[in-house]
């Protein structure tokens, strides 16, 4: 039986990821890590681990594989995460009501923060 143990972004500054996703998310290195590689987990609980990888591989626009993050306050959570230093994507693949807010972290890495609020 196989499980997905980690997900990786390709970033251009370990240690400015690093700063992001930890403040984002409040994930810690689960080990030490170096310039070319950490992994962030979930400072206590169960939650998916995130490894931070050095790419120059440049940013796709539409990616393949993206982050959903989920939110009971969507707006307030966009908020706080554009302030770390997200940024608002011109997406162009907005259906007509979204539930999802398209935003990239500093290194341009797209994710969604996914509206999960009670109805």
């Amino acid at each position: 039986m196989l499980t997905i143990g980690t997900l990786v972004l390709g970033v251009n500054d370990i240690a400015a990821a690093t700063s992001f996703w930890h403040d984002a998310l409040g994930y810690v290195p689960r080990e030490e890590g170096d310039d070319t590689w950490v992994t962030l987990a979930p400072a206590s609980g169960p939650g998916a681990v995130l490894s931070l990888m050095l790419s120059e591989t440049p940013v796709q626009e539409h990616p393949r594989i993206h982050l959903d993050l989920y939110a009971d306050d969507q707006e307030a959570e966009v908020e706080r995460l554009v302030s770390l230093g997200a940024k608002r994507v011109d997406w162009d693949m907005y259906p007509e009501d979204p539930d999802f807010v398209v935003l990239e972290d500093p290194d341009g890495n797209r994710f969604c923060v996914i509206d999960k609020s009670p109805e």
